[in-house]
């Protein structure tokens, strides 16, 4: 990774990380992939490696994944879907050409159809984001609770009432300001 760029925000859930690629949407925005390299550096650590992207690529990236944040946040206030996000998530789901493989663990991998194709990247994350909007899998999607964050999250645990999007970050500040907003005199 490069050092000159802010750390990606990485989870388990492919969608959400993506979005997390520019956080603090309601306060000083912190985009994580402002240039195509970090693009592929973001896909690689996810197990889309890509050989590489152009600026071109960039910014269909960037529009997937404020069509997924829109999309994501309409589903978790239990709102319409925004047509135009749908449909560029629909897009990029049919146009990316990547199989689903097993790995000798047991684990699911994806495999794009070539090294190099940023598209088919983006297909498996469009994909991804379809499964969680469409409610096949197993969790809650909540708004984080901090007011200049608000990202979306997948929230897999057992109670479903997890309040942050990260406990590290989000979390933390919110704890930090009630503390010292309880030692004020």
């Amino acid at each position: 990774m490069r050092d000159e760029f802010p750390d990606f925000r990485l989870g388990k859930v492919l969608p959400t990380s993506f979005t997390a690629t520019l956080t603090e949407r309601r306060g000083n925005a912190v985009e994580r992939i402002p240039v195509p390299q970090r693009l592929a550096d973001w896909l690689a650590v996810n197990g889309l490696a890509v050989e590489s992207c152009t600026i071109a690529q960039l910014e269909l990236a960037r529009e997937l994944r404020e069509s997924i944040h829109a999309a994501l946040t309409a589903a978790a206030g239990q709102e319409n879907l925004p047509a135009s996000a749908v449909r560029v998530i629909n897009d990029r789901s049919a146009q990316g050409r990547a199989a689903a493989i097993l790995t000798p663990e047991g684990n699911r991998q994806w495999r794009l159809s070539s090294a190099s194709c940023v598209e088919d990247a983006l297909g498996v994350i469009a994909a991804d984001a379809i499964s969680i909007i469409a409610g096949e899998r197993d969790g809650k999607l909540a708004l984080c609770a901090s007011p200049t964050c608000r990202a979306v999250f997948f929230d897999t645990s057992q109670s479903r009432t997890r309040k942050w999007c990260d406990m590290n970050t989000c979390g933390n500040r919110q704890k930090k300001a009630r503390f010292n907003a309880n030692k004020r005199p």
